[in-house]
């Protein structure tokens, strides 16, 4: 590893390159910290529009090669995924976005939603648009980002410390 500065505005880049990320505005330091924990941050958030989401950090533990999925463990639980021929035993990030992830109250069941974790609710912030807010969800010692409207945050009564069941719908592989 060869320590560097890079400049970027890409989540792509940020996901794929970066250790620590600090975060400037102006000229002036914002935020900083390991990447993926900023990136998850709702007092500073890092990206806007769809790019939002969180980097998760992990290891292959298996392969399915009926579904062609690969299952990922980290802090938080496990997440399948479209399998990439990543040997297991090796660590990979995985990279979920906020418009991916939907939260219950009660674990769901009969979904087609293959992932689902139990987390709590860490933080609910006003995002870019009035009708949505962005939950952050700690699992474990991960967290996720996600996307909900203030309306189903209202009508699932959230609340900071609050368990709740994340589902994620897609997880991308940071190559």
């Amino acid at each position: 590893r060869i320590p560097m500065l890079y400049v970027t505005h890409s989540a792509a880049e940020v996901a794929r390159l970066a250790d620590t990320l600090v975060v400037l505005n102006q000229g002036k330091v914002v935020a900083a910290g390991p990447v993926a924990e900023t990136l998850s941050r709702t007092d500073v958030p890092v990206m806007t529009g769809d790019d939002v989401g969180a980097l998760l950090e992990g290891t292959v533990q298996e392969h399915d090669e009926r579904w062609h999925l690969a299952r990922v463990s980290f802090s938080g639980g496990a997440l399948w995924l479209r399998d990439s021929a990543v040997a297991a035993g090796q660590r990979v990030r995985l990279r979920v976005l906020a418009r991916d992830v939907s939260v219950a109250t009660q674990q769901p069941t009969a979904t087609s939603i293959q992932n689902i974790l139990p987390c709590k609710v860490d933080a609910i912030v006003p995002d870019s648009h009035p009708s949505q807010v962005l939950v952050r969800l700690a699992c474990g010692d991960a967290f996720l980002l996600a996307r909900i409207t203030a309306r189903a945050s209202d009508a699932l009564a959230l609340t900071r410390g609050m368990r709740v069941w994340a589902q994620v719908k897609s997880v991308a592989l940071v190559e």
